[in-house]
């Protein structure tokens, strides 16, 4: 793995909500902080930080309640999931001042793009705002995929720094950590958990897997495990990883799987299972069987 400043893992963070929908303050404090003594940098307001339903106003809140609580140990990535080009821009740059250190944009997803409309609005957002941007790639959500040959092009803005690939095809990864390979400004972060330690093995540059809310360190030590060459001590992380989040992913939809996650983290004390609208809590039963196997994890 080639060492640049975009490295690790980074954590696609929930967000943290009052039963009201308020961002909940201290809970971003407390999740931030079990981050930092991880070693893990938070991705804020991605897929599983619900990024669509935040705020503008606590979205801003939402970076500099994690900045503050950051406190220079971590790198902080900010993400855009919208659809107006301009309020984007409007957001990247706040988040940029407010002190985030990456912004992370998936592509607009209400109108099917083409390829160079695709190229298009990662250019113009890369041109538009001060702070470094990374790709974000998740067909799951936006419906679109940013082809190979867009991503190769884009790799060679002098203000995009990386894409973080969440789409599930290996030949496609393969492609993607070559292009990496052939910059020291771009780097690769896989965005399918299950396969953390393969791409990593393979020259990915970090991972961004959801489940890292609830075992943070796990993931930490599964990327130094293959850091040092030791494949079978991360190969059993990431068994063990994969077997958590099942508790959390199997048989839900994805918002019904983040509302899981919340759940489990609720048993450690770092925040309240409440959503934002549309996305709901589950049945009360069912958060009980979640939460108790939650607890029966060794972390």
């Amino acid at each position: 793995m080639k060492k640049s400043r975009y490295c690790g893992v980074v954590v696609p963070m929930v967000t943290p909500v009052t039963a009201t929908g308020a961002l909940d303050v201290k809970a971003v404090e407390r999740i931030i902080e079990s981050f930092a003594k991880s070693g893990v940098a938070p991705l804020l307001m991605g897929t599983t930080g619900e990024g669509n339903s935040v705020s503008a106003e606590d979205g801003l809140l939402m970076v500099q309640t994690a900045v503050k609580a950051a406190r220079g140990r971590i790198l902080i990535y900010a993400g855009l999931t919208g659809t107006c080009v301009s309020e984007q821009i409007k957001a990247a740059e706040a988040y940029t001042a407010a002190g985030a250190d990456v912004i992370v944009s998936t592509l607009p997803s209400y109108y099917a793009l083409t390829d160079e409309q695709m190229y298009n609005y990662y250019k113009t957002l890369a041109d538009s705002i001060k702070g470094p941007l990374m790709l974000y790639n998740i067909k799951a959500t936006t419906h679109m995929t940013i082809p190979v040959d867009v991503v190769r092009r884009l790799s060679e803005h002098p203000n995009i720094v990386g894409l973080k690939d969440s789409e599930r095809d290996l030949e496609r990864m393969d492609a993607c950590i070559a292009i990496s390979r052939e910059r020291e400004d771009f780097a690769y972060f896989c965005g399918w958990a299950a396969q953390s330690a393969h791409s990593l093995e393979l020259g990915a540059d970090g991972i961004v897997p959801s489940t890292g809310n609830f075992v943070p360190k796990m993931f930490q030590d599964l990327y130094e495990a293959v850091e040092k060459g030791d494949m079978e001590t991360a190969n059993r992380l990431q068994d063990e990883t994969n077997a958590i989040a099942k508790i959390y992913q199997e048989g839900r939809t994805l918002g019904e799987s983040l509302t899981a996650l919340k759940v489990m983290m609720q048993t450690d004390g770092l925040c309240e299972p409440y959503m934002l609208a549309p996305l709901t809590r589950l049945p009360e039963e069912v958060e009980a069987g979640i939460a108790a196997r939650a607890r029966m994890v060794n972390h």
